[in-house]
């Protein structure tokens, strides 16, 4: 199969951030590139930008870029010592303030944890290699009993479990790294600490329009809230990486699976993320169960797999790259992989856009089509025949360079940037041509073509016809 359905998100990082690797790494199978605003400068980031609309235009085919933002990150304080030990069963307090620890408390600069926390809250420290129960909490000082116990080292990472805590999921950092990434024109700006769904809309307000929003799912109190959150984004990303230090291990595989199945029915683009090929940052190959891990979330239907520090900091970011496009490749011709989406029935809405995307997959299944070429100002017309997941090539064409950035992330669909037809006639002319010219069709297969009449009205889509390539 020449076309492969599910798309390469990859981080970008020192490993990764010469023109000469962004084009490689294109080459072989990235389909959007994500800038890690957790570390890097804005002048970082503006070079890839560049570069990276740079790879697009030599290629002919656009790029997705997504902004990442840090959120805020909670850390214990200092230890005059550098670090203090925590014993099993042994009672430790933790006090508010930023001064250095004499190793008798914990110093923890965040007053929000001590407005939310309360008897039963857990606190895991470092990734979750240690782990206390809260006991008592006065507003100033919180008794915790040790659970896991090891040693804790100066500003280790804080995770809270069981509790929101009453703060935004933008830190003043995240407002000036986005206002910055806005000016660079990136396509979408991921979201990260997100707890209900009032995050979202708080950051609706600054970003507008000028980007899509993905909210990252590490917070249990965001999978609780899921359904309220996916109404006021644009896509979803699993972060595996914070979410299975506050979920039980065993929950992060059915949450992952619940995201998915959410996100498609709404016919928003979802990402799963995190530890997929974690063995590649050293090694030149995957551990079989990573080569599983990444199939299984093919199987499930994510719209795109991301690789972290493997293509960021990693020895052979363009052979990971390289092996996920063989690993989805793999899953996407089991014949079962088709069973899946015919089998999963969807909601449909009771518009022509909904009736028109869900006969695009029976008839390219029963017509055996190529592909399906869909007209869009906004991108929601493609989008919505993508969720369907059709056994055949998605075409998505705008006139607009950020919807034709956008679908990049979608599943299934190649996007391309062109002018809206005059007239039906002068559409069928330039199908005929893309078809044989752009993605490779011959004389006699079967094609579907998806628009709105007049052309170039948002919502108008109210035509599919079905065509054979001349």
């Amino acid at each position: 199969m020449e076309h492969r359905f599910t798309k390469i998100l990859a981080t970008i990082g020192p490993a990764s951030a010469a023109p000469d690797t962004l084009r490689l790494l294109h080459d072989v199978g990235v389909d959007a590139f994500r800038l890690n605003f957790s570390h890097g400068t804005h002048e970082d980031h503006a070079k890839s930008v560049e570069r990276i609309r740079k790879v697009a235009d030599q290629s002919g085919k656009p790029i997705c870029i997504v902004a990442d933002m840090q959120g805020p990150k909670l850390r214990v304080g200092t230890f005059k010592e550098g670090a203090k030990e925590l014993r099993y069963g042994e009672e430790v307090t933790l006090k508010l303030g930023k001064e250095p620890s004499d190793g008798d408390v914990i110093m923890v600069p965040h007053p929000e944890l001590f407005k939310a926390l309360s008897p039963g809250h857990i606190l895991k420290f470092d990734d979750g290699k240690l782990q206390v129960t809260v006991l008592k909490n006065d507003g100033k000082n919180i008794t915790a009993k040790v659970d896991v116990p090891g040693k804790l080292s100066n500003k280790k990472g804080l995770n809270v479990i069981g509790a929101v805590l009453p703060m935004s999921a933008m830190t003043e950092k995240d407002r000036v790294d986005m206002a910055f990434a806005l000016t660079q024109n990136v396509d979408y700006i991921a979201l990260s600490f997100v707890q209900t769904a009032q995050d979202v809309k708080d950051a609706r307000k600054i970003i507008g329009d000028k980007a899509g929003i993905i909210v990252k799912i590490e917070k249990p109190s965001a999978v609780e809230e899921l359904d309220e959150i996916l109404k006021f984004t644009d896509a979803v990303m699993v972060a595996r990486g914070d979410l299975g230090v506050e979920l039980p291990l065993e929950r992060v595989p059915i949450v992952q699976r619940q995201i998915i199945r959410k996100a498609r029915a709404l016919g928003k683009p979802v990402i799963v993320a995190t530890h997929m090929l974690e063995s590649m940052i050293d090694s030149p190959t995957p551990t079989r169960a990573e080569a599983s891990d990444v199939a299984t979330a093919v199987y499930l239907g994510t719209d795109a797999v991301m690789l972290s520090a493997e293509t960021a900091v990693g020895r052979h970011p363009a052979t990971a790259v390289a092996i996920m496009d063989r690993i989805i490749r793999a899953a996407e011709t089991d014949p079962e992989f088709w069973d899946y989406f015919r089998n999963r029935r969807l909601r449909h809405d009771t518009t022509a856009e909904d009736a028109i995307s869900h006969s695009v997959r029976g008839i390219a299944e029963i017509m055996a089509c190529k592909a399906v070429f869909g007209y869009t100002a906004s991108g929601s017309t493609v989008q919505r025949i993508s969720r369907e997941r059709p056994p055949c090539k998605i075409v998505g064409l705008t006139p607009h360079e950020a919807t034709a950035n956008r679908m990049a992330l979608s599943w299934g669909v190649q996007p391309l940037k062109t002018m809206d037809p005059a007239n039906f006639d002068e559409m069928l002319r330039h199908i005929q041509h893309l078809a044989k010219d752009y993605i490779g069709l011959s004389k006699g297969d079967q094609i579907m073509i998806s628009a709105g009449i007049p052309f170039g009205r948002p919502g108008s889509t109210d035509t599919l016809k079905v065509a054979t390539v001349d």
